[in-house]
């Protein structure tokens, strides 16, 4: 049958196909606006403190104030561990160390877990990384669309991501997550301070303060700046080429390598900066105490995207924080170590709730050391630390804080309240007796959920054995692979 073009029932349905027409594409419109780009960045071995949006003094970072002057800053933001590889598989599964395999540093992931690009490509994600994301060489396991540049400080990545995003097609593109990592302030650190003046710089607390140890830490700050620039060329980038609806992110994997930071549980080891900025969702210059961590990232952006996160990852999605409709998320937080290689081989574990801290040390007999303590050249800082063992020679203080540094007791607790630099160990103060078996209850409750089979995986370092730690035992720049063996307490 033909319908005359003028006729009632052409007319109704030219009027019914453009009224279909128009819900499509007001689906495929609110679908695609469900789905917007994500740009995350992270910077290597950085303190929460050491940047302008956390109070950092001294440090120049005018990018990340930048950042979150239009954003949410998170005062409350925790990684899994304080070390690079299990921190960095904790965010790209959602799964704390115990559970995802990647327990000591250099370790992966096991194979048949998902993991972060498979989740989003599933709701129509384009996955790509830059630069250190995963640990060093482990990015071809994760399964992105494209990675590239993710050797040790191949600084690349970052003109890398910038021309590949400059080239990337804007019509037609499927929506975007694109993970940048920069290898600053990794060390080793700059020889050439960039203006800073060794004397002007606040040393960290715990810090014995000698010439030597101020130059360490203008070269860590020279180091955080160039962090910082990375930043400042990627957001340049997204603003040229990816929609204003933007989700941007900025994170660090942990502390900075400083004695009592990287490889540590105490605040300066965990806490790390986070910051977010999503026009039209997030309030911009605005600042959280809510309490995240790195393994919520992942099922936020799922959430953020449209999708659901699977109920058996640790991570909880805390867009409701970004979004203003929640001030809290999490009421407890745990983090865990193990070692790197035949370093700071230590196995502890912790809690903190609103206030308070806990620390286990599975073995209080064995001696902490790091890279600062026992490597010289590019990799360690013995440069500066040689000096703290010559001030432990005669000054009193020096020597107690050498001796709290090799040496730890099994189990530390803290006031965060009125002690956030952790200096006042309250273990053993009777009028916190019910804090510290609260604490050491949700510990246990936590490691048992977790599987947790406390095991350590190279030989340790003993503290009877002054010899294996103390100023004999340098090793040079390079470390051997410690003995893979995995040993439980």
């Amino acid at each position: 049958m033909t319908i005359a073009p003028s006729s009632p029932t052409a007319i109704r349905l030219a009027v019914f196909s453009a009224l279909l027409c128009a819900l499509c594409a007001f689906a495929l419109n609110g679908f695609a606006a469900a789905r917007p780009d994500f740009v995350v960045f992270l910077t290597d071995d950085q303190g929460q403190l050491d940047s302008t949006p956390y109070g950092g003094q001294g440090i120049r970072t005018p990018n990340m104030q930048r950042l979150a002057d239009a954003g949410m800053t998170f005062t409350r933001a925790y990684v899994a561990s304080p070390s690079c590889a299990p921190s960095r598989a904790a965010l790209l599964t959602g799964l704390m160390p115990a559970r995802n395999g990647a327990e000591a540093n250099h370790s992966k992931p096991r194979a048949e877990l998902k993991k972060w690009p498979a989740y989003l490509k599933a709701l129509g994600y384009e996955v790509v990384a830059f630069g250190k994301v995963s640990h060093y060489r482990h990015t071809a396991d994760y399964g992105f669309d494209h990675f590239a540049n993710d050797t040790f400080h191949e600084h690349a990545a970052i003109t890398n991501a910038v021309a590949w995003l400059k080239s990337r097609p804007r019509t037609g593109a499927r929506p975007l997550c694109l993970m940048i990592g920069s290898n600053w302030p990794h060390v080793p650190w700059p020889e050439e301070t960039s203006g800073y003046d060794p004397a002007k710089l606040p040393l960290p607390a715990g810090s014995i303060d000698t010439p030597a140890t101020r130059v360490w830490r203008a070269k860590y700050a020279a180091a955080v700046t160039k962090a910082d620039t990375d930043l400042g060329l990627v957001l340049d980038a997204v603003k040229a080429t990816l929609p204003h609806e933007t989700l941007l992110l900025f994170t660090a994997d942990h502390g900075a390598q400083w004695p009592f930071g990287k490889w540590n549980l105490y605040e300066s080891g965990v806490a790390v900066p986070l910051i977010v900025a999503w026009p039209g969702v997030v309030k911009p210059g605005v600042r959280t105490d809510a309490m995240v961590q790195w393994v919520d990232l992942l099922p936020t952006l799922l959430e953020a995207a449209g999708g659901k996160a699977p109920a058996n990852i640790d991570g909880r999605s805390f867009l409701p924080v970004l979004r203003g409709q929640a001030s809290q998320h999490r009421d407890r937080i745990f983090t865990t170590h193990a070692n790197d290689n035949r370093f700071n081989v230590y196995p502890a574990r912790a809690v903190r709730d609103d206030r308070w801290k806990y620390i286990r040390n599975l073995h209080p007999e064995f001696a902490f050391t790091t890279h600062i303590d026992l490597v010289a050249g590019r990799l360690g800082q013995r440069a500066f630390f040689s000096t703290w063992e010559t001030a432990a020679q005669t000054d009193p203080q020096a020597a107690a804080l050498l001796k709290r540094y090799h040496a730890r007791p099994a189990e530390e607790l803290y006031d965060l309240a009125t002690d956030p630099a952790e200096q006042r160990n309250l273990a053993a103060d009777p009028q916190h007796v019910a804090k510290l078996t609260a604490l050491r209850a949700d510990l246990d409750a936590w490691m048992k959920s977790q599987g947790d089979q406390q095991k350590h995986f190279a030989e340790p370092r003993r503290l009877s054995d002054p010899n294996s730690y103390g100023p004999k035992a340098e090793i040079g720049d390079q470390p051997k692979q410690g003995k893979a063996k995995a040993k439980k307490q």
